[in-house]
């Protein structure tokens, strides 16, 4: 069948809708120059760190590290073997822009692995470049390091691991929650080392490396000074609300409540603060409502639209 063309006898452009699946429409190209500079950042930590002394990072990236060790193929290899089958099989679950997103991230940080071990002037055969064979060093800053470029990848819409993908598609199945999924994976793989390799002194330093990674993921996707959600009890709303708002110049949300033992109608006063005006808060509330009664929880992120 011969070809439909326009007016000016090209072929019609395809509609964007008709592109999607090439290129998903919320993909910023601030996003891809973030995720770049995570995949560095990830590669940095693990190969000038990590690698050089046999220390594993968690996850597919740890197991690819072990498999470079035990095998001919080098860890970029495996970075990409082990990582791209598991983010195509959650593509569904997870949508085509994190599935690009997390693509191009492992990507990143297979060629920034393979630049360092095998292109350029840096030796990582048998020491790290800036630590040297002190393991505690390596464990804590290489898990430092590789956290943030975790962080990052997390934070601009991707994963740079493909057991988080597996954990949120396969946990609930199996009873766990992701963390734990992701727990026992790690703990498993960092048996298998210690039993490769006859010597359980690595992956305990290992497992030190896996921890200051987590920290610093948490710290870099929901920044070091979390907000603080107040929860607070009154019998007198508008006054702590309008007070509230005069003193921090912010808005305000409060719902109608009711006692459960006094039957009492009270209502619940909502406001998020960060933790240097807590002190403030509470004597703002108590001024107006001595009674007031006040819960503070963490927040891990918050979201506004401005108007």
């Amino acid at each position: 069948m011969e070809e439909k063309k326009t007016r000016e006898g090209r072929a019609p452009r395809l509609s964007r809708a008709q592109l999607s699946w090439l290129w998903p429409p919320k993909v910023r190209w601030q996003n891809l120059l973030a995720l770049t500079l995570a995949g560095a950042i990830n590669a940095f930590g693990v190969t000038i760190f990590l690698y050089p002394v046999d220390l594993y990072d968690s996850g597919i990236s740890g197991t690819a590290m072990l498999l470079d060790k035990v095998t001919v193929l080098p860890m970029a290899a495996f970075l990409l073997l082990l990582n791209l089958p598991v983010f195509a099989f959650g593509w569904r679950r997870q949508g085509p822009t994190f599935t690009l997103y997390s693509t191009y991230a492992v990507a990143i940080y297979a060629l920034g692995a393979s630049l360092i071990t095998n292109v350029l002037p840096v030796d990582v055969s048998a020491a790290s470049p800036l630590a040297g064979t002190d393991l505690l060093l390596c464990a804590v800053f290489g898990g430092l390091i590789s956290g943030v470029g975790s962080g990052l990848t997390i934070r601009f819409g991707g994963a740079i691991d493909g057991v988080e993908v597996l954990a949120v598609i396969f946990a609930k199945r199996i009873g766990l929650t992701v963390g734990s999924f992701v727990m026992i994976y790690n703990v498993a793989l960092y048996v298998v080392c210690g039993i490769v390799f006859q010597s359980w002194t690595l992956p305990l330093y290992s497992i030190l490396t896996y921890a200051a990674a987590l920290k610093t993921v948490d710290f870099v996707v929901e920044g070091i000074d979390r907000s603080k959600a107040a929860t607070i009890i009154t019998t007198r709303p508008e006054h702590v609300c309008d007070a509230l708002s005069r003193h921090f110049g912010v808005g305000v949300t409060w719902m109608e409540a009711k006692g459960g033992f006094s039957h009492t109608r009270k209502a619940m006063v909502y406001f998020v603060v960060n933790r240097f005006q807590i002190g403030q808060m509470k004597s703002v509330v108590h001024d107006q409502d001595p009674s007031a009664y006040i819960s503070i929880t963490e927040v891990a992120d918050v979201f506004k639209k401005n108007q």
